[in-house]
């Protein structure tokens, strides 16, 4: 990969400085001319996840052919997250050929193990940036899409900046119990005990309400909406509670309303005739910004209240920090999606998953996750789906936003 970018972009290894971290991700340099501005941090990821090879005849292109076939470049990757990489670096190539320089300096970081985690690539790279006392003015991931009649009332494509994601909490819950013959089985099992607690965590989750990042999008979004709904968007502080009902009974945006809750291992027994003493779930939450770890603990303690089953953390890490969506630099990418995709309603709002950014947080002011390509409702599942791809069009938009970015980045105020 790092010899096909040398092979591709040319001008951007001669003109930038290149580091390889961590055996395999880059950090491009490339200086500014004016040390009173602060620099900015483009990210996006090489790595890619595997194609399950029960759906693999399913591709009408192989998936790793990088084919450009029927208006499209195929391929795993083609929306996670090589358009960023290849977006990027295509601009700043470009930008180069024109004989432009930056009046601040522009970090280009490309990890390569995101979609583990970002461990050993973002995460070295912020340790990297840190160790050289690098202070970062704005940072700018992967994050939504350009979606097309996705959110009701909005026609024109919606582009939901990321000024959060959310964070994680992974417990293990072990219920023991005795053990016994199935002929005679015992009124609770460790199956079963295991199970209520499970169904009671599902049944009873974290509040939700219409706050916060959620509250910020419906309101940049209500101007765009038919009268009816630009009233209720007006006046969220009187129809909160019936967005928040509206809201809650879809699973997709539930999802922004709270901390959600998902069981997705659940383990027990070895033999059909042997009642098992252990049995055990793993229980995924992805938690709003607002509600801490800690918080979450509580809750489960409170809700499953059953000594007989251990609760273990697993893995975490907290929601991150909100950037504001009133902010100047808000408004630069803003206009800059309106200069790359004529028409975007551009609006904030929270990431559900996790992206590199949560690990350059600490080192910048504000935060945005963005993937300026356009998908319609059907596109969307095409992301670590089947038959993933970019429109040859969309792509040159992707060339065109982070054109346009580096170019207001150093041109205004910010």
């Amino acid at each position: 990969m790092h010899a096909l970018l040398g092979g591709f972009y040319p001008r951007v290894h001669r003109t930038l400085q290149r580091e390889v971290v961590s055996e395999h991700s880059l950090l491009f340099t490339w200086p500014g001319s004016d040390p009173s501005l602060g620099p900015v941090l483009l990210a996006g990821h090489m790595d890619v996840v595997p194609v399950d090879p029960a759906s693999a005849s399913r591709w009408i292109q192989p998936p790793f052919s990088g084919a450009i076939a029927d208006g499209f470049i195929w391929g795993r990757g083609t929306l996670d997250n090589k358009m960023t990489v290849m977006g990027v670096l295509e601009a700043v190539e470009a930008l180069i050929g024109q004989g432009f320089t930056p009046r601040r300096t522009m970090y280009f970081a490309f990890g390569h193990d995101e979609e583990v985690g970002g461990i050993r690539g973002a995460k070295e790279i912020a340790a990297l940036l840190t160790s050289r006392n690098i202070n970062l003015d704005i940072v700018v991931d992967e994050g939504l899409p350009i979606t097309e009649g996705v959110m009701d009332g909005v026609a024109d494509p919606l582009a939901v900046v990321g000024v959060a994601e959310k964070g994680l909490l992974t417990i293990e819950l072990v219920a023991s119990t005795e053990s016994g013959h199935s002929s005679v089985p015992l009124r609770e099992t460790a199956i079963s005990v295991l199970a209520a607690a499970v169904h009671r965590l599902q049944d009873n989750p974290m509040p939700g309400s219409v706050d916060g990042v959620l509250h910020d999008m419906l309101a940049f979004a209500g101007p765009e909406m038919p009268f009816s709904r630009r009233m209720v968007m007006a006046n969220l502080w009187l129809f909160g509670p019936l967005v928040e009902f509206l809201l809650a009974g879809v699973p997709g945006t539930d999802a922004f309303l709270r901390t959600t809750t998902a069981a997705t291992i659940f383990s027990a027994g070895n033999k059909d005739n042997v009642v098992p003493s252990v049995a055990r779930s793993v229980v995924n939450f992805r938690l709003k910004p607002g509600d801490t770890i800690e918080a979450v603990l509580d809750h489960v303690r409170a809700v499953i209240d059953d000594s007989r089953i251990e609760i273990t953390t697993l893995d975490g890490w907290e929601a991150s920090k909100v950037t504001d969506p009133y902010s100047p630099s808000f408004r630069m990418v803003q206009r800059t999606i309106g200069q790359a995709i004529p028409r975007t309603v551009v609006v904030p709002g929270l990431v559900l998953g996790a992206t590199d950014a949560r690990h350059y947080e600490s080192l910048a002011d504000h935060v945005y996750r963005l993937s300026p390509t356009r998908l319609g409702p059907a596109d969307v599942d095409r992301i670590h789906g089947v038959n993933e791809r970019i429109a040859v069009h969309s792509y040159l938009e992707v060339v065109q936003f982070y054109a346009q970015l580096i170019r207001n980045l150093n041109s205004d105020p910010q």
